[in-house]
């Protein structure tokens, strides 16, 4: 073998390197950066003596017979693929051998420089399957095993949520749950899910949960795959809220435009005709109820009135003044109420306070309303919500007077205009013939 020197060598392509490496038996060779490999060739051919090898190579890698083997093999293909990259010239001539001038799974061309700062892909790779052929007849470790949290579901108003490891407290202990996890789940505050979690990556402060296995102690499967909410039958409200409150206006609506669970109800009229007000009072008087969980969204409301409702008996979940667009007014509501959804599938009665539907957009709008439904032998979801007008599809409609309002004439109710659908199921067959009659005086009037 004639000696090369230190220029030859560094024209050469550094599968030419390594083969000639592997003549020269130094150990290691292909873990060494092209400079340092010149170095060692230069040495070697120098007479100096071998260096020692680590003591983390194992044998596979020291066997010159297989590198030569590995290299008379992969050499060609090594060759091709720099010659298509625009790289050194050396087997050009074979670069369209296989007649299609490109390799599968090629990446982007790298410069002559790459070459001599850091190892070749082709010698990344062959690093890589001398480890694993030296990895043989080794014991292959096991995964880690996965860490297992439980604990309860506190949702957040953007449709994510908190597995709470200590409830009802926060802790660092807490898991994040994704919105698409809830969704997919049918989580409602309170559910107790169990499932693997991850650690915290750079950027979060929480671990993350993988996936839901358990819901109050039943298989998530199970739980996803029950009965769609649209699906449930519905029948009309036949449980009717009962007020008890002093205030003419509240009276009023108990006896006259009745409601009940499961009733879509909308509070209308014109401008200060005092619908935010009359919802105002409904919530003070249904916050104190048991057996209901009521629910309040703001949507398009003056910023002044987001400050008087967080100091009432019922803050808003989601709040959001109308100077946000339409869609964005829908979709908190929409959160909402998708919330209020899974609680009334679950069994639950859930009332939802919505002021207003004025600034969403009509179809939109009503497809919010339409949520709610008195679920047969089941939950319930009851929907109120003020708005400009009816929207069409209300069991209830609760229309303020401007005159009597702006003159302090209270109950400001237009009983012309109220209505309730099917009262008889809320206060009787007695108690609907007096409403028809009250009606027919106020048209007499």
């Amino acid at each position: 073998m004639s000696i090369l020197d230190r220029d030859a060598l560094t024209a050469s392509p550094l599968a030419d390197l390594h083969a000639l490496a592997s003549e020269l038996s130094i150990d290691g060779y292909r873990r060494l950066r092209k400079d340092d490999l010149i170095d060692a060739i230069v040495a070697r051919q120098g007479g100096a003596p071998p260096e020692e090898s680590p003591a983390e190579e194992s044998p596979a890698e020291e066997s010159p017979a297989e590198d030569e083997r590995e290299t008379d093999e992969e050499r060609p293909s090594t060759r091709r693929r720099r010659g298509r990259r625009g790289g050194r010239g050396r087997g050009t001539a074979r670069d369209d051998d296989d007649g299609d001038g490109e390799t599968e799974g090629e990446g982007e061309g790298a410069s002559a420089d790459d070459e001599t700062e850091s190892p070749s892909p082709e010698a990344v790779d062959e690093t890589e399957q001398q480890e694993d052929r030296a990895a043989k007849g080794k014991p292959r470790e096991a995964p880690p095993e996965e860490e297992v949290v439980e604990g309860e579901v506190e949702l957040l108003p953007n449709g994510s949520g908190f597995l709470r490891v200590h409830p009802p407290e926060p802790s660092e202990d807490d898991v994040y749950v994704s919105a698409a996890q809830v969704k997919r789940c049918e989580l409602v505050p309170g559910d107790r899910i169990a499932g693997p979690r991850r650690a915290p990556r750079r950027s979060e402060r929480f671990a993350s949960l993988i996936r839901i296995d358990t819901i109050n102690g039943r298989p998530a499967d199970e739980v996803a795959d029950s009965t769609r909410f649209d699906d449930l039958p519905a029948a009309y409200p036949s449980e009717r809220f009962r007020l008890g409150s002093d205030d003419p206006t509240i009276k009023a609506i108990e006896w006259l435009t009745p409601f009940g669970q499961g009733s879509r109800v909308s509070i209308v009229g014109p401008a200060r005709a005092g619908k935010t007000e009359a919802l105002r009072r409904l919530a003070a008087t249904l916050a104190g109820q048991e057996g209901i969980q009521v629910t309040l969204v703001l949507a398009g409301v003056r910023p002044e009135e987001i400050t008087d409702w967080q100091q009432g008996p019922a803050a808003p979940v989601a709040a959001l003044s109308f100077a946000a667009s339409a869609d964005a007014q829908a979709q908190t509501v929409e959160r909402t109420i998708e919330q209020a959804r899974r609680l009334a599938a679950r069994g639950s009665h859930a009332v939802v306070l919505i002021d207003t539907l004025g600034g969403i957009q009509p179809s939109a709008a009503r497809k919010l309303l339409a949520s709610a439904r008195n679920i047969t032998d089941g939950g319930s979801l009851t929907v109120i919500a003020t708005a400009p007008e009816p929207l069409g599809g209300e069991t209830t409609v609760i229309a303020l007077d401007p005159v009597l309002a702006s003159t302090g004439r209270f109950p400001a109710l237009d009983l012309i205009a109220s209505g309730t659908l099917r009262p008889e199921l809320l206060v009787g067959e007695a108690g609907a013939e007096a409403i028809a009659r009250a009606r027919m005086e106020a048209v007499d009037s």
